[in-house]
């Protein structure tokens, strides 16, 4: 889409910007090309984290300063009549702090006092690629690669669609700005982002990063969409050949990119769908992804979609443009956007699927008692998702020597708008409609936990999801597995049948017991904060009951020991 250079009074009334608080400008360009970007981010004359730098890729790369992930702890969420009953508020795990209207006008006066009269971007787009569900978006910003960003990273619409754009939410980005009197307003610092859904408004001060744009639209459609109905996923989809669509859940480093990266099959989005009536649909245009170890053998895709009009984000880089993806000096959340053309095997002309017929989510567990892939009934995924388990290993920290679990309501809790337990009713009604398929793969570490044991063979771990995917998997006998009650198979193709079972692969079993009883205690323990609504209560029942040993009593024609 060409740049349109437009006398600033004129678009301002055009396009409506006033309605959002902007009065004066000395500059608009609305939906700059990708040509313009360049020109502005590299010839910017104020340097520093507005100026971007050629790299060897033939791409642009940006500094975000002193932030190089999200703040989450500094959303904000203003309380009023349509927001109050709605918003799932901080206390039980929530990152959103209510935020009272005074406060709200103070934060919006001190960002309109930074944008006002400067040389500004608009950038509309679409967040949804089903325009039955999509939402019509608009960033304001004075940041010519914040532009960028938010071109690839949305859906971009057709002049013919650019005409009557009239936008449902709007972003006003003032990164260069902050709350100064943050202790006054009785905020936690001089970072604010801060939503209100009566005004359909976002504020952004005081950071510099990318992602807050992307995210804090991903939390409104986690707001608006299921209220509606519609599921509103932290999640990765592909499509095989017969059109069979898979989801993929997980938080950071259970694989979810890579393993629905699949050259058998088409991506439809690598991080956030809808679910609605007609199927699943991406949310975004763009991918965003990470480049810490970023190599061309590993990772193809990402590695060749980093080329013109790619955006690279706080990677370290020579004085000839050449970026080390091995240096995670700045940061290790190294990232690159990139508008989704950029990967070959994508679904086209529309990111968009069937309903999906499996399911799939994905945890790390560092403590080594998970099966590496469990059959989940509605009730027991509904369990799993709302937990969103996964484990970190030890880290530098001094005395910690032993796994930390971790748990992420709906594998997405920071971008979680409602109850947590709002998203897990949607997904469980949808699978029982469509008769979609839950399994539970644990990418994580077996014979031990870490320390002792090693990773999941990534062999195996392919293998099973194309078990999953080619629904051999239904073809093979299955057992009970203790506490979980997860259903797990006796035998599938080229893997081990002893690695299916993880107490076969350890050699202290009475050490597995306490360790799988220890786990089942803590999503026992984690899940207590959603039986504040009728639906987590209910739930309670498919999560882990019966000790190993209680287990074993109900199973008296089995020793103790025995392969399942």
């Amino acid at each position: 889409m060409s740049s349109t250079l437009l006398e600033p009074s004129e678009v301002i009334k055009a396009l409506g910007l006033n309605q959002s608080g902007i009065e004066t400008a000395n500059s608009i360009i609305r939906n700059p090309s990708y040509e313009t970007l360049f020109a502005h981010e590299t010839n910017n004359p104020e340097g520093e984290w507005a100026k971007g730098h050629l790299t060897e890729f033939d791409a642009v790369t940006v500094d975000t300063g002193r932030f190089t992930g999200r703040s989450p702890r500094d959303k904000y969420i203003v309380v009023d009549e349509e927001s109050k009953e709605n918003i799932w508020w901080e206390g039980t795990g929530s990152d959103n702090t209510p935020l009272d209207q005074k406060t709200w006008e103070s934060l919006k006066t001190t960002t309109l006092d930074q944008l006002n009269g400067k040389d500004l971007y608009v950038v509309d787009a679409f967040c949804g690629a089903n325009p039955n569900s999509r939402i019509k978006v608009r960033l304001i910003t004075e940041i010519a690669w914040k532009a960028h960003f938010a071109k690839n990273m949305f859906i971009r619409p057709s002049e013919e669609e650019l005409k009557d754009f009239t936008p449902d939410w709007t972003i006003l980005d003032s990164c260069k700005t902050s709350a100064k009197d943050f202790e006054s307003l009785g905020i936690r610092s001089e970072v604010y982002v801060a939503a209100h859904v009566s005004e359909r408004l976002t504020l952004i001060g005081g950071t510099w990063y990318g992602g807050e744009i992307k995210k804090g639209i991903f939390s409104i459609m986690n707001y608006f969409l299921p209220l509606k109905g519609v599921g509103s996923f932290h999640c990765s989809a592909n499509q095989g050949e017969s059109g069979d669509t898979a989801l993929f859940f997980g938080l950071s480093g259970t694989g979810k990119t890579t393993l629905s990266a699949d050259p058998k099959r088409k991506l439809i989005g690598d991080d956030e769908h809808g679910w609605d009536d007609e199927g699943i649909f991406n949310f975004e245009g763009g991918c965003y992804a990470k480049c810490i170890n970023l190599s061309k053998e590993n990772e193809p895709d990402i590695y060749n979609a980093i080329r013109r009009d790619a955006l690279l984000e706080n990677v370290v880089f020579d004085e000839n443009g050449n970026v080390d993806f091995t240096d995670g000096s700045k940061t290790e959340n190294t990232r690159v956007s990139y508008p989704i053309h950029h990967i070959d095997n994508i679904v086209q002309p529309v990111s968009a699927g069937g309903h999906p017929k499996n399911i799939v989510f994905l945890t790390c567990d560092a403590f080594g008692v998970l099966p590496p892939v469990s059959r989940l009934t509605p009730e027991q995924a509904e369990y799993q998702y709302l937990s969103g388990y996964t484990a970190k290993v030890a880290g530098t920290e001094i005395g910690v020597k032993e796994p930390t679990a971790v748990f992420s309501p709906c594998f997405g809790g920071p971008f979680l708008t409602v109850h947590p337990t709002k998203y897990g009713e949607i997904l469980a009604k949808k699978m029982r409609k469509h008769g979609s398929n839950a399994y539970l793969v644990n990418t994580g570490w077996t014979a031990g936990a870490y320390g002792k044991g090693h990773r999941m063979s990534i062999r195996d771990t392919r293998l099973i999801i194309d078990a999953i995917l080619d629904g051999s998997i239904e073809q093979t006998t299955w057992a009970k597995f203790p506490l979980f009650n997860f259903e797990i198979p006796k035998t599938l193709p080229g893997v081990d049948a002893k690695v299916l079972n993880p107490r076969n692969t350890w050699e202290n079993k009475e050490e597995y017991d306490k360790t799988l009883e220890k786990l089942a205690g803590m999503f026992v323990e984690n899940f207590e904060k959603f039986t504040d609504v009728e639906s987590g209560q209910r739930l309670m029942a498919y999560g882990p009951g019966l000790s190993p040993q209680a287990w074993q009593k109900n199973q008296s024609d089995k020793p103790l020991n025995a392969p399942l």
